[in-house]
């Protein structure tokens, strides 16, 4: 859903950090969300590409359950 995916802030510790940070600085002043930054194509292998991954893990705890559930059962009836 539109505006569901809103970076309210973020914090990043370690090496490498400010870099990292820079996507999410740009995003938020921006208001792109978190699913435009899992679609971003990130170069590999560098730091960057953790940025699409907490995207990813954000995604993936946020998915509508039931509704894919729902998908599940509706494929499983349609290979029969």
């Amino acid at each position: 859903m539109p505006g569901k995916d809103k970076i309210p802030g973020v914090t990043i510790v370690g090496n490498h950090a400010s870099d990292m940070l820079a996507e999410f600085v740009l995003a938020m002043k921006h208001r792109i969300g978190l699913n435009k930054i899992l679609g971003t194509i990130h170069i590999y292998p560098t730091m960057a590409e953790a940025n699409k991954y907490a995207a990813g893990l954000w995604e993936k705890n946020h998915a509508p359950e039931k509704l894919i559930a729902w998908i599940e059962k509706y494929h499983g009836w349609m290979r029969k």
